[in-house]
């Protein structure tokens, strides 16, 4: 029988209570361990669902960022976007690069039926490029002005976007794409018969143009559709656009209602086309050496009469302000100029101001320093109008050009807002005749009053016009497919539609 010495009883009882703490100690190890784990994937989760619950619901979160994200006040009117939808499985047929061409609007419409074709062909978009060498050289890139992740995700459930080529495809590694403009108007047979085949021999396609590729009618319903939502919900400002130009609208709105006036009285306007009624010998020398300086500007010479009694001319400044008095606005109506530089500045504003004394730009409103980051990129200068000009009372644009016309459409989507869709040509007979004294102003203002009943913005179907597209009616001006229900729709754009001036 083993005899322990004393001692080392005493050192053997002493060693209990020392395995006891380090067990006590590596257990509580454990524990803040697996709280410290537990808490850092609590966090990593909610930080992602937060992520993906700000992509379609900005507002509600806003308090976790360290901002306040304002929305833009006209697109609290439109339907709530659709959850996250899963991604659309689909074999992909190759990969479509495209180069937007001309300023916001026009590559505004073009990104919507580029991203029509992607899905009709069944290809990966890459994010599209802006325009940067034409009259505006505006070096914004996409995400400066839209929402590049809400692009993307917003779509998925359509097609495939995507930010940048793969490497495999990048002209660095000496991969040269097939560089193309598709014709314009054309229909979706067009693209499924002359273009899907060019992606077996060329996986990667670059459209180099793009204004205008897309048939404004006999489309299938989906597809116009489609271009649709792009249009009105994947194609959002970025937060910093959207802020400012929800500031605004606030503060118009805090002096009561405003009409927007897209007034194209400027100097890329009139030297394209060639319209000089109301400028000086000088000016008109200065805009005929600007337009055959732009190689892509097709007419040079140009006879402004001509042109202008054809209606094919901007409204001037001192014809707006007859206009606008004609059809009833009040002396002390809030209008608000939409648009960049006035040629000839505050001379040919004088008219205008005398008649409606509260005239107020972006620039009066705002501070420079708010400003600052958007000079020098009139894309984003403009976006802040398209902003506006879709949540005023009135729409009145004295040119039926890009903004004007994806600005009335985004109207009609909004319930039908009002937008004066002036008719030039009768409006510059009865300008002519009242200005000579042949026509006394009561007889104008009525005149004026009548010619427009039926251009106020109100449900109508598009006029088509067979084998001449550009003289029809603009898809993106009203989007009639998108509008109301197949059932209602006859009742709602029949003829008998219209509405008086008030």
């Amino acid at each position: 029988m083993e005899v322990r010495s004393e001692s080392e009883v005493h050192i053997r009882s002493e060693k209990v209570p020392l395995q006891q703490g380090q067990v006590i100690q590596r257990t509580r190890l454990k524990v803040w361990f697996i709280r410290v784990c537990s808490s850092i994937l609590i966090w990593t989760c909610l930080v992602q669902l937060i992520a993906v619950w700000e992509l379609y619901h900005p507002r509600l979160f806003s308090g976790f960022t360290g901002y306040t994200k304002l929305s833009l006040h006209v697109e609290e009117t439109l339907p709530s976007p659709l959850p996250l939808l899963p991604a659309r499985n689909y074999t992909n047929n190759g990969f479509l690069q495209v180069s937007c061409n001309g300023g916001l609007n026009q590559m505004r419409a073009a990104i919507c039926d580029m991203v029509t074709v992607a899905r009709l062909l069944n290809l990966t978009l890459v994010v599209p490029e802006l325009d940067k060498t034409s009259f505006w050289a505006d070096p914004s890139n996409f995400d400066d002005i839209f929402d590049v992740r809400h692009f993307i995700a917003s779509l998925r459930d359509e097609v495939r976007i995507i930010k940048r080529l793969p490497k495999r495809f990048s002209r660095r590694y000496g991969y040269q794409p097939l560089v193309m403009p598709p014709v314009s108007w054309s229909n979706e047979k067009y693209y499924l018969q002359q273009i899907l085949p060019l992606f077996s021999k060329h996986q990667v396609i670059h459209f180099n143009k793009t204004d205008t590729r897309l048939a404004n009618n006999g489309m299938p319903p989906e597809l116009q559709k489609l271009r649709c939502r792009v249009n009105f919900q994947a194609l959002k400002f970025t937060p910093e656009i959207e802020a400012l130009g929800e500031k605004l609208v606030r503060m118009l709105q805090a002096r009561g209602p405003f009409v927007a006036l897209h007034l194209r009285y400027e100097m890329d306007m009139l030297a394209f086309s060639g319209c000089t009624h109301g400028c000086t010998e000088e000016e008109a020398e200065e805009l005929k050496r600007l337009r055959y300086a732009f190689p892509w500007w097709k007419e040079k010479e140009i006879i402004s009469d001509e042109r202008r009694s054809q209606g094919l001319c901007p409204l001037t400044p001192e014809e707006a302000a007859l206009i606008l008095q004609a059809l009833g606005f009040e002396k002390d109506v809030q209008i608000y100029i939409a648009s960049g530089d006035i040629y000839g500045g505050e001379r040919r504003l004088a008219a205008l101001r005398a008649a409606f004394p509260k005239i107020v730009k972006k620039e009066m409103l705002l501070d420079p320093g708010e400003l600052r980051q958007f000079q020098n990129h009139s894309s984003q200068m403009a976006a802040l109008d398209f902003i506006v000009s879709t949540a005023s009372n009135v729409f009145v644009p004295t040119y039926d050009g890009n903004m004007a016309k994806v600005v009335e459409g985004h109207r009609r989507y909004l319930g039908f807002r009002k937008t004066i869709r002036l008719d030039r040509k009768r409006l510059v007979q009865l300008l002519d005749m009242h200005q000579n004294g042949t026509l006394p102003w009561d007889e104008f203002t009525t005149a004026v009053r009548q010619s427009h009943e039926g251009r106020m913005g109100q449900p109508t179907r598009r006029k088509v016009i067979a084998d001449k597209p550009k003289e029809e009616d603009y898809f993106y001006a009203n989007p009639q497919e998108c509008l109301c229900e197949s059932a209602g729709c006859d009742d709602l754009l029949g003829p008998d539609n219209s509405t008086a001036v008030r």
